[in-house]
């Protein structure tokens, strides 16, 4: 996801100590899915299902956002260290005004891709995060060309944007 989105957004203001704006009381409901498992079910789909049938793909996982910003916090404590002064991220937790038309919650149905083609996630939240989390803390530099630009203008000089 690009840095804007909820777990991005969440990572690399809390490495900065920066604000965590959440929405409203945080209590919007997503379902979420580790990115090699969303990979996983497309290619289950490409390779056995049918032709012209609609497969939701869904993680099993849905939880508040309010919650995701905590587990992001914590685990960023574990592996990052604490912020200065040993204070705990969810310091950071700011509330914000929820934005017009804020669906309260995502709800996918995924009973068909796991009962018709037998794909199930591999990752749960827990596992998923953590690997989210451990790759944008080994990954820097990409972060850095995304943010400044740098990212888009290699797009653009090399697809014509």
């Amino acid at each position: 996801q690009f840095p804007e989105k909820l777990i991005p957004l969440m990572i690399l203001n809390a490495l900065e100590g920066k604000p965590l704006p959440v929405y409203g009381d945080g209590k919007n409901v997503r379902d979420w899915l580790y990115v090699t498992d969303h990979c996983a079910a497309i290619w289950t789909i490409m390779q056995q299902g049918q032709k012209g049938r609609t497969y939701n793909v869904g993680g099993r996982n849905e939880m508040q956002n309010i919650r995701v910003v905590e587990v992001i916090c914590d685990l960023l404590d574990e592996l990052a260290g604490p912020l200065a002064g040993k204070a705990s991220r969810r310091a950071l937790i700011t509330y914000v005004k929820d934005r017009p038309g804020h669906d309260r919650r995502y709800a996918i149905d995924c009973t068909r891709i796991e009962q018709e083609l037998g794909w199930t996630p591999a990752e749960s939240f827990e596992t998923g995060i953590r690997k989210t989390i451990q790759w944008y803390l080994d990954n820097p530099v990409w972060i850095d060309h995304v943010r400044s630009g740098t990212y888009q203008s290699w797009i653009d000089s090399h697809y014509g944007g």
